[in-house]
Order: C-alpha cells, then structure tokens, then sequence
C-alpha cells in the first residue's frame, strides 16, 4: 500500500511502515514543511496514497462523509512502538479495500 505521512507523524511509524513491505511519503520531503492540509490531501488523491496524520480535525473536515481516498487518524499513545502496533494491525485486519475510500482510527 502506498502511505502519505503528515508532519505531525513521528519518524518511526514510516520506518514501521517500510519494513512492513509499504510504499511511504513524508510530507515534508514530498510537499516541503508547513504545507497546507488541502495541499497534502489533494496530493494524496492525485497519487492514489492513504493519508496517515494525528491531525483529526482539520483531515476529518477534507475527507467529509465520503472521503476520495483513506485517511488513517493515528493516535497518540504512550511510545512509539505502542503507534506503530496499532497501524500496523489496522493495516492487516483492513487491507488496502477496508483503508481506501474511508476513515480509519489506529
């Protein structure tokens, strides 16, 4: 599955990702830093990845009641380890179809 990492993602979950066989953009290194939420997810849909973010309202408002593509709400937790268990079993219960084109909470 191909992700969009937001800023506010912490370094560990993309590295989380990619060893677990994902394609992963930052942000910062696609679009630059302090890019706006519009651009990121308007991005996101161009490129066909699922937008990963701790961001849930701003991203809440664009994806609306019937989001384009996936958009995963991390939550903060306690470790990093703790956030990376957690998408990571979303991941697999959900596949590519339960993530694309709805609003995800890990």
């Amino acid at each position: 599955m191909r992700f969009l990492l937001d800023e506010d993602v912490a370094i560990e979950v993309s590295r989380c990702l990619r060893h677990a066989g994902h394609e992963v953009a930052l942000v910062a290194e696609v679009l630059g830093t302090r890019t706006d939420d519009f651009d990121i997810w308007h991005h996101a849909i161009r490129t066909g990845a699922i937008v990963v973010t701790c961001n849930r309202q701003d991203f809440l408002e664009l994806a609306g009641a019937g989001p384009e593509i996936g958009l995963v709400i991390l939550n903060r937790r306690r470790t990093r380890q703790r956030e990376c268990s957690h998408l990571l079993r979303l991941v697999a219960n959900a596949g590519a179809d339960g993530l694309q084109g709805n609003i995800n909470f890990a």
